[in-house]
């Protein structure tokens, strides 16, 4: 597959006014392939709009390299080819439809496509009706659909999107994910920096979990959450009091085992004359692993 987004050893050094050394990054490797939608994880602090600034090219690592579709980080022309939305959006002081012709044009967008692009996302964004208001008085909602807008609008090859659901209502969560989706389907690439958990694990491929500067795990999704320990055992014909936990639900009775344990679990079924329905490993939640590998830390 072809690479979109490439860290390899990267590292990122702060120094205080007292010359003392924080390490934001620290070796930190990574690769985000073609057409995939990538979820970029970690607790406040951890890195993560570090490394995104400096793939931007908005500042320099200490040490290591990368590459953004092909060139290295920082190529101003491959910008016009990338999507970006901050965390903090700022906006000028124009109306919306302006706003979005501006960014366009920016990116070398022109006429007749540029009308179009901006009509169809001023439509798909529900900001029809707010097209010629000071976008830069909209509440924090509103500013966040135009931002997303504007990283759109020049059809870009991959999106960098950090926090882009954060203060959407829930409506405009569900709108943001079906427009990314619909991008996946297209062939292009999002790179999603995000604290809703439950956003990531529905609609990404894979993920990776930044803490302290390095990456912690990363997979495919699926594959993450599926625990290597446990097991959820479904069958049918037996008393649910007879499994510790066990939960009873349309006459099937499901209960979890440690994976050492399927075999006698499974002869104990059988020996109440049950049937065996399905064996599968406990699927955990991304928020359940997120806390497990970065201990809940919050920092600022």
């Amino acid at each position: 597959m072809y690479t979109v987004l490439e860290f390899e050893r990267l590292t990122k050094e702060y120094r205080s006014w007292r010359g003392e050394r924080f390490r934001a990054l620290d070796d930190f490797t990574l690769r985000v392939e073609r057409g995939e939608i990538f979820g970029f994880l970690g607790p406040n602090g951890a890195g993560k709009t570090t490394a995104i600034h400096i793939a931007m090219g908005f500042m320099r690592a200490t040490s290591g390299s990368g590459l953004m579709l092909g060139k290295p980080f920082g190529h101003a022309s491959t910008r016009s080819r990338v999507g970006f939305l901050p965390e903090n959006i700022a906006l000028y002081h124009r109306n919306a439809r302006a706003l979005l012709r501006f960014y366009g044009g920016l990116n070398r967008v022109s006429e007749p496509v540029l009308s179009a692009r901006t009509k169809d996302l001023l439509d798909r964004l529900e900001l029809t009706e707010h097209a010629q208001r000071n976008a830069a008085k909209f509440s924090r909602g509103m500013q966040q659909r135009v931002g997303l807008a504007q990283a759109l609008v020049n059809e870009p090859e991959l999106l960098i999107l950090d926090e882009p659901t954060s203060a959407l209502d829930p409506l405009g969560r569900v709108t943001v994910r079906e427009i990314l989706l619909n991008a996946r389907l297209q062939g292009k690439t999002i790179f999603l920096s995000s604290h809703m958990l439950s956003e990531v694990e529905a609609i990404c491929d894979r993920v990776a979990i930044l803490h302290r500067g390095c990456i912690v795990r990363q997979g495919k999704t699926e594959e993450l959450l599926e625990s290597a320990t446990h097991l959820r055992v479904e069958a049918r014909g037996v008393e649910a009091s007879a499994f510790q936990a066990a939960q009873p639900r349309d006459g099937v009775v499901s209960f979890d085992i440690a994976a050492r344990e399927q075999r006698a679990a499974i002869e104990r079924v059988w020996a109440m004359g049950g049937e065996v329905v399905s064996v599968n490993p406990v699927r955990r939640s991304l928020e359940e692993m997120f806390v497990e590998l970065t201990g809940g830390e919050e920092r600022r």
